[in-house]
């Protein structure tokens, strides 16, 4: 039997699953770290705890699993996105707290280049928006603003990576520095039509190239491990960016193929092929996980708040005492009464990126209950996604492909049949929730298997992917199109407010 570790590094806790040859879950390890506010609307982590509890992780699902580091054929890395980390190459210690994804400082820079009018220069390279989100403008906000950095970098004394590469120097004690391409693709400084670094973009940013990873497919021996930290030199095999990673996991390896991720926000991928487009409909373009040289691109939409609207069911409204309980109480009401719930707690993502949007119940009525409002409040993340969905197909058609004709589905929330089902009867097509929802994990598992010969192409597997449960819909289109329209007039309420 054959074993891969997948070391999955998230945003507020790292993981490390251990899979089988047939993408069975072993063991699994995970632990969280300090989440750092320095003023608001910055968020940092310490680069040293994501690295110790990765590791720590790492070496406990060994353990757990009963097996040796010599008994692994290869490790695969999935991280969170965007991330940003510099260290100094001869010490191998960060020179600032890693600036997070969520984290906004960089956005009077991202202005000033939107006002400089370089927004389509990015977008028609790198496929992004110029958004304080991606990492480009957080590596140099840190190089502005660690004292004599832009000299060190200048002398070639620095890297800049993203957490993939961050653990891939660690891992393999200093001796490689790379990444790969749907990582790169989230930095606003590569060129994802070629799978290149854009020197442009790079003179805008000022940001030297002596400071950038070298890219590689996502399936590629990028390295060993020290022996000494997990018992024996192991190939670190696959890594990809969190969402790409799911999408490979989840076998949509061919165009017209779309996930969704229903965690704390919703992440919805579909695969475009090898043809680079931009979007009309306001999604971005992204490079997907690649098995080969061969350039892949997915479109990508962000849901903000989808599960969180979960949490503040419990914590603001105070209307369950935990999550667990949503789903039976927007149960106990046979739908929501003509409540629409807008969760645009901190705005309004894909497709409408209005960060001005607020959150808004409408439809109210002196029969409306806290059940309406909690089924009203669950079905907000399946609306949300049914409009990223609608997006995605009407740029597929724009280019000459078919509708999504089914989704996969991920992430915590979609082990809620009520939600599912909802998703399901709102879209008209099945949704399919797979026997494995550890996607993320599983799809840096599938990339360094294919590298190191664990499993030998696409076609296999996929056919190991299996459904759990799927999800057909029974609503009549008529009743599904009347709920969208009423969405739509509700968000325009979010968007007036």
């Amino acid at each position: 039997m054959a074993f891969i570790l997948a070391l999955d590094q998230g945003t507020s806790s790292s993981r490390s699953i251990v899979f089988d040859e047939r993408g069975r879950i072993v063991a699994m390890a995970q632990r969280e770290f300090r989440q750092i506010y320095p003023q608001p609307g910055w968020v940092e982590h310490d680069p040293e705890e994501i690295w110790s509890s990765q590791l720590a992780t790492a070496q406990e699902a060994l353990v757990k699993a009963g097996i040796t580091a010599r008994e692994l054929r290869a490790i695969g890395i999935t991280n969170q996105r965007e991330t940003t980390v510099v260290w100094d190459r001869r010490t191998g210690r960060a020179i600032h707290n890693a600036i997070v994804w969520q984290d906004r400082r960089a956005e009077p820079l991202c202005a000033q280049l939107r006002e400089q009018g370089h927004g389509d220069t990015f977008l028609q390279s790198t496929g992004l928006r110029v958004d304080a989100y991606f990492s480009g403008t957080k590596v140099r906000w840190i190089l502005d603003h660690v004292e004599g950095a832009h000299a060190a970098a200048a002398r070639g004394e620095l890297a800049f990576g993203t957490v993939d590469s961050w653990l891939l120097w660690k891992l393999t004690g200093g001796r490689v520095h790379a990444t790969d391409v749907s990582n790169a693709a989230r930095t606003m400084m590569f060129d994802i039509r070629h799978n290149r670094w854009d020197h442009q973009l790079l003179g805008l940013l000022r940001v030297p190239d002596s400071v950038l990873p070298q890219v590689h497919p996502s399936a590629h021996v990028f390295g060993e491990t020290e022996p000494a930290l997990l018992g024996a030199a192991v190939p670190v095999a696959g890594m990809a960016g969190d969402q790409q990673s799911a999408l490979f996991g989840q076998a949509c390896f061919r165009a017209g193929l779309a996930k969704n991720t229903y965690g704390t926000g919703c992440f919805m991928l579909m695969h475009t092929g090898g043809r680079f487009q931009t979007s009309a409909n306001g999604l971005i373009t992204t490079s997907a996980a690649q098995a080969d040289a061969r350039p892949q691109f997915a479109f990508e939409g962000s849901v903000f708040i989808g599960g969180a609207v979960v949490q503040w069911l419990r914590d603001g409204l105070r209307a369950i005492q935990s999550s667990s309980e949503v789903q039976a109480l927007a149960e106990s009401v046979p739908d929501a009464g003509g409540v629409m719930l807008v969760p645009a707690f901190t705005g309004l993502g894909a497709p409408y990126w209005d960060a001005d949007a607020r959150g808004t119940i409408v439809g109210l009525t002196r029969g409306s209950t806290v059940a309406h409002i909690a089924r009203a409040a669950l079905e907000s993340i399946a609306f949300q996604s049914a409009a990223l969905l609608q997006a995605m197909s009407k740029d597929a058609v724009a280019a000459g492909s078919t509708p999504v004709s089914e989704l996969r589905v991920d992430g915590g929330a979609c082990v809620n049949n009520l939600l599912m089902q909802f998703q399901a009867d709102l879209l008209g097509i099945p949704v399919q929730r797979p026997q494995v929802i550890e996607t993320t994990a599983l799809g840096a598992a599938y990339l360094a298997g294919l590298a190191t010969g664990v499993w030998r192409s696409l076609d296999e597997l996929e056919a190991q992917w299996q459904v759990e449960r799927s999800f057909l819909p029974t609503m009549p289109r008529e009743r599904a199109q009347d709920l969208m329209a009423q969405w739509e007039r509700a968000v325009r309420q979010a968007r007036a407010a």
